[in-house]
């Protein structure tokens, strides 16, 4: 259980012109049975990739960004990728390796470390209307140790809706847990950056972009870099980044609009602690040629288990080594001492459902139905439970927060309220406080997802409903997303698979709509219309993304997460 709060506490935590386009790209027509697609090719500057024509978007699927991190490469910065000859880019390449630690939102097991490769979506090659598109460069969550860019259908964002821009959007796989983020002293080689080598995977693959983009339409002097959870805690990263400076333009922090780096010794007291478990002690020259080679699920098996991190991971992974991440995002916000592009970022109203998700699926079913309080939303723990629980956590003040949260207030639902507790501090702390910081400096906006009826991927548990969970809202800008390959959307209240309704589809085009405006201009309303305002530093108006959309005052919702009260207690 407390590897669960260590995870809950994560969550809060936490170019070129029309002519070389023109020339770089040949279309031809499959001939498979039952297909109606085009296939075209493109001449990147590594070789030629061939994608295909679905539905009006192009997809180029596989590209390696990179060279294979394998060998004496394991745990080095990223080599340029190897000129190859003509790839077939219709279906995805390996994920990095991984376990199934997230459960439903795991990515493929795999133990493969030839993975670095990103899937790309564009409405065509050219430029539209003589204008290359704008880019979206997106990263996966997982904490930065389970997920796939593979995952991401791009299809839909890369559209633009009915009333936003399109856009080339790019998803990525990059090194994960233990293979991503080690900083063993003895893997520091002089003059190269080292200990964050997922973030220098993601730096590699924005570099490739720059250098190509342009010949899938794309503008490389619009690339947006953004993500949710994990990837939103790498897009701080980026911000931060000295490396990053001339890579992006704008960014998005979805679902994680603060963030907190491990301190370099912790880090580095870790990783020792690994290679002694993993047999590699000794002088620096043995352990890091032990290191090497041992075996990806060697590695894995000290990583974690089906169900939760070992000791040697933080569930973000990234670290504050000093070059590639020289700074705490807060500190760098405040002291103006990072890439200023403008943001857009916030969170969803019921975050910790999503560990409470976990939690639950992960709990013996016998012990779990036992334990239910019937007829309530989050019937999970009993009033006498709820009160030991405060009293537990918060001592003398406990009286103060039963005052503050009655069960009373949520129908006698204690599970309600005890949830109510520690999720509210996340819209006080993460979504305004961080997010006003950086509207004193760049253009920024802010947004609460709200919507607590949307499909979630978790099966239906008796007395359980995750409302508007963290991670649930991806599906209204990445078609159908539904977590790893074990994930299927379900009603919240039947539990039957199901996509989205009506007013949900409606919801989804609205979002696209903001997110293409905004990485095309930097302001994600339409010309004319100021539907959501920029914030403030002393004044937020925050877009409340529900069915019907609506936006909220500052005012409003600290009344609504009780702003006031924490900040006081």
């Amino acid at each position: 259980m407390a590897r669960h709060t260590a995870f809950r506490g994560t969550i809060l935590a936490l170019l070129a012109a029309t002519g070389l386009v023109s020339t770089a790209a040949q279309s031809q027509t499959s001939h498979r049975p039952g297909a109606a697609t085009a296939r075209v090719i493109v001449n990147t500057r590594e070789g030629p990739v061939r994608g295909e024509m679905r539905n009006g978007v192009l997809t180029f699927l596989g590209i390696p960004y990179a060279a294979p991190p394998v060998g004496a490469l394991r745990w080095r910065p990223p080599a340029p990728a190897r000129r190859h000859g003509l790839i077939d880019a219709t279906h995805p390449a390996n994920s990095c390796p991984q376990s199934n630690t997230l459960g439903v939102f795991a990515g493929p097991t795999s133990i493969t470390e030839d993975c670095l490769y990103l899937n790309i979506y564009t409405t065509g090659v050219g430029a539209a209307g003589g204008r290359l598109k704008p880019v979206i460069f997106w990263i996966h969550g997982g904490g930065n140790f389970d997920g796939s860019g593979n995952d991401y259908d791009g299809s839909r964002l890369a559209k633009g809706g009915p009333n936003g821009v399109s856009a080339v959007v790019v998803t990525l796989n990059y090194r994960l847990g233990l293979l991503g983020f080690n900083a063993h002293p003895a893997l520091r080689k002089a003059g190269e950056p080292f200990a964050n080598y997922g973030i220098l995977d993601q730096q590699a693959a924005l570099r490739w972009l720059k250098a190509n983009v342009a010949r899938f339409g794309g503008d490389p002097n619009r690339i947006a870099v953004g993500g949710q959870s994990g990837g939103s805690v790498d897009t701080h990263a980026h911000v931060v980044s000295p490396l990053s400076a001339g890579l992006i333009n704008r960014a998005i922090f979805m679902s994680a609009p603060n963030a907190f780096f491990i301190p370099l010794q912790t880090a580095e007291a870790r990783a020792q602690a690994f290679a002694v478990a993993a047999g590699c002690p000794g002088t620096a020259a043995f352990a890091a040629q032990c290191l090497r080679q041992l075996s990806v699920p060697r590695i894995l098996q000290l990583q974690g288990t089906l169900r939760e991190n070992g000791p040697f991971i933080d569930n973000t992974n990234v670290i504050l080594d000093g070059t590639i991440v020289p700074m705490q995002p807060a500190a760098a916000y405040a002291a103006g001492k990072f890439n200023q592009v403008p943001v857009l970022g916030g969170t969803t109203s019921d975050e910790l459902t999503f560990a409470k998700s976990f939690e639950l699926y992960n709990t013996p079913r016998a012990e779990r139905e036992k334990a239910v309080v019937p007829g309530k939303v989050m019937g999970f723990m009993s009033n006498d439970q709820y009160v030991a629980s405060i009293n537990g956590r918060f001592g003398p003040k406990a009286d103060k927060v039963l005052a503050e949260y009655p069960a009373s207030k949520y129908g006698d639902d204690a599970g309600m309220a005890s949830f109510r507790v520690t999720n509210d501090p996340i819209q006080c702390t993460a979504t305004l406080s961080v997010m006003k910081i950086l509207a004193a400096r760049v253009p920024a906006y802010v947004y609460i997802f709200t919507y607590p009826d949307a499909p979630y991927p978790y099966p239906k548990m008796p007395g359980f409903r995750a409302l508007a969970a963290h991670t649930i809202d991806i599906q209204f800008l990445f078609t159908g997303y539904h977590g790893g390959q074990l994930g299927v959307n379900l009603d919240q209240l039947t539990g039957m698979p199901r996509g989205l309704n009506a007013g949900e589809e409606k919801l989804s085009d609205q979002l696209i709509g903001f997110w293409t405006r905004f990485v095309d201009s930097g302001n994600p309303n339409a010309p004319g219309s100021a539907v959501w305002p920029v914030a403030k530093p002393n004044s937020v108006t925050i877009l409340q993304q529900d069915v019907p959309l609506a936006t909220w005052t500052e005012a409003q919702a600290r009344q609504r997460y009780h702003c006031d009260f924490w900040e006081s207690l």
